[in-house]
């Protein structure tokens, strides 16, 4: 693009310096800029096309950064970040020491707070609201952008309950798509669906129960029409609620045809929305459809199996059982808290229930789990997906702190397969008989093997595996590292390092360990957690309390919160890369 709007634009200060007429041609120039940069780089699509409109008209009318800006999630929140001065490094987006693909306050002075996970803008923003009250600043805007999915969630509710009785300056603005990454669920959103631009239903309106001024629902593309909005309620006091009806994927018929795949498609044709597509022979399944497939057929054979998810049947793949028994695998909307004692609510009943939920959502509800799963000693299965390194979506979403936070959990078993076939049978022998809660982590992304479908085989629970036999150093590690470890020793030639799969972080093999630790003098523990209170925080209590004096070296991620890049970039950085672990042995080697 070359003389455009887009280029003059930036900061807001630019953009509030265009005359209104000129707005409707600045959308289509950021429209086609986010389409044109996250058909190569790759990136979150649909939610950010879909608010363009929304984007131009509150930074137009509102005195941004002096009037504060939260979005939920920021799945949306592209087209804020190219118009408050990041428009030139947006190629830079979700890249290794490029710009977040989330808003971040270290980022921008515009980016007030750092929403990764959904639900959590009102209650930002009416603490920042409060805040300026407390400071005398009666005037200064406070506005939470907020999807239909999103608002749905428990602690939106507990935001909106809470404005509700305050004379807070906020203004909450519902993105109001029928979507989030998935379509949207529950009772709410049957509410919503009734909604229209101009047409408000007759039935109790539960926001305006909640003492907000419900205005709306508009025409989120309007842009004239949003400015005008805004002037109408610019002098009213105390909180407001404003329905805006948006269509994810505007403008990329593609994007506003499947929504779903469109939110965040991978590479694409900018023109035509067609994804592209690469011939590499038949791929290997994602572990999450690994997960979905297995468990349909477990289903098939056994009527007291549950499948539940919180807002992701499609990212964790239990739409597969969705499809088959509807019945029996629900989609509870964002509402993790809600997914684990429902979960737990079944079990007393004898129900098997699979719990599917990513590692970063399992931390949303780390009291269910403890309080409604574990104490009661209920065999909750929780699937903990994406656990691990995760990519360009950073910080927010590492699943790093599980092993750790679920290792202090007593009654809790933690298995963490090594690939496919591992993952499967873990799930088979989960649902036979279990006598306590068991969290099953696998990695986001495809696996290594082709024909994964093998018979379903028992695992023991507690036991490891021998994956090589060594003399004088051994290599422990925990789920999908079991690869970069097999890569590692392939490449080093002349040595003999035991290489042990140990399968269980909880419990422990100690008679494998005691194996271990009686035959070689050095060990060596891998995992894509934090390393405190990680896997080899359980090695080395072990060998205290044995009074073991193996030398042990621990690798995994630091007491840090991880970035944004490639997965290969980050293990790399880390020191859990292939390489890094073969550095590792042979110095370890050198040692002894």
């Amino acid at each position: 693009m070359s003389n455009t709007i887009l280029d003059s634009i930036n900061s807001p200060e630019d953009l509030r310096k265009l005359p209104e007429a000129k707005l409707e041609q600045l959308s289509d120039e950021l429209r086609r800029f986010i389409i044109e940069i996250v058909a190569t780089k790759e990136g979150h699509l649909g939610a950010s096309l879909g608010v363009v409109e929304l984007t131009i008209a509150i930074h137009y009318f509102f005195n941004t950064p002096e009037d504060l800006l939260v979005w939920d999630v920021g799945h949306q929140a592209y087209g804020h970040k190219i118009l408050t001065g990041r428009r030139d490094l947006f190629y830079t987006n979700r890249q290794l020491n490029g710009l977040s693909g989330f808003p971040k306050r270290s980022e921008s002075v515009f980016d007030t707070f750092g929403t990764g996970h959904s639900s959590t803008a009102i209650s930002a923003a009416l603490g920042m609201a409060i805040a300026s009250k407390l400071e005398g600043n009666a005037i200064r805007q406070h506005i939470a952008v907020v999807g239909d999915a999103s608002i749905a969630s428990g602690m939106a509710f507990e935001g909106l309950n809470h404005a509700g009785v305050s004379d807070a300056n906020l203004l909450v603005i519902l993105n109001d798509n029928a979507i989030g990454i998935d379509p949207s669920v529950g009772a709410l959103k049957q509410y919503l669906t009734k909604a229209r631009v101009g047409y408000k239903p007759r039935q109790d309106n539960i926001i305006e129960a909640l003492n907000f001024r419900y205005f709306g629902p508009v025409d989120g593309h309007d842009i004239k029409g949003l400015l005008q909005t805004f002037e109408k309620l610019k002098n009213i006091e105390g909180p407001i609620f404003l329905h805006v009806i948006t269509t994810k994927g505007k403008g990329l018929k593609k994007a506003e045809e499947d929504q779903v795949k469109y939110h965040a498609p991978g590479k694409f044709e900018p023109l035509t929305g067609e994804l592209l597509t690469y011939d590499t022979g038949e791929p290997p399944l994602k572990f999450q459809d690994v997960f979905g497939l297995s468990l349909v057929e477990l289903a098939e054979k056994d009527d007291k199996i549950i499948g539940i998810t919180p807002a992701m049947p499609t990212g964790s793949s239990l739409k597969y059982m969705m499809q088959a028994f509807p019945d029996r695998a629900f989609d509870v909307g964002i509402a993790e808290q809600h997914a684990v004692t429902l979960a737990a609510g079944m079990a007393t009943k004898g129900f098997k229930v699979f719990c599917t939920i990513y590692s970063t959502f399992l931390q949303r509800a780390y009291d269910q789990v403890i309080h409604d799963v574990a104490i009661q000693d209920l065999p909750v299965i929780f699937c903990v997906d994406r656990a691990g390194l995760v990519g360009e979506d950073g910080a927010t979403h590492h699943g790093v702190f599980d092993i750790a936070f679920l290792r202090c959990v007593p009654n809790m078993i933690i298995a963490t397969p090594a690939d496919e076939i591992e993952l499967r049978n873990l799930l088979y022998t989960a649902q036979l008989n279990l006598k306590h809660p068991m969290a099953i982590r696998y990695p986001r992304g495809r696996g290594k093997i082709i024909d994964w479908r093998t018979d379903f085989k028992e695992i023991s629970i507690g036991k490891g595996r021998c994956l090589q036999e060594g003399e004088n150093l051994a290599v422990l590690s925990v789920g999908n590292m079991a690869r970069n470890v097999s890569e590692a020793l392939s490449e080093i030639s002349g040595e003999k390092i035991g290489h042990y799969d140990m399968r269980f972080v909880k419990p422990l093999d100690e008679n494998l360990l005691q194996h271990i630790f009686n035959r070689y003098k050095a060990i060596v523990t891998v995992e894509d957690g934090i390393l405190q209170g990680g896997f080899g925080s359980a090695v080395l209590e072990f060998a205290a309390a044995k009074c073991f004096v193996s030398k042990i070296t621990c690798l995994g991620l630091p007491d840090a919160f991880i970035e944004h890049g490639k997965t290969e970039e980050i293990q790399e950085k880390a020191g859990i890369s292939v390489k890094n672990i073969r550095k590792q042995l042979l110095s370890q080697l050198q040692k002894l």
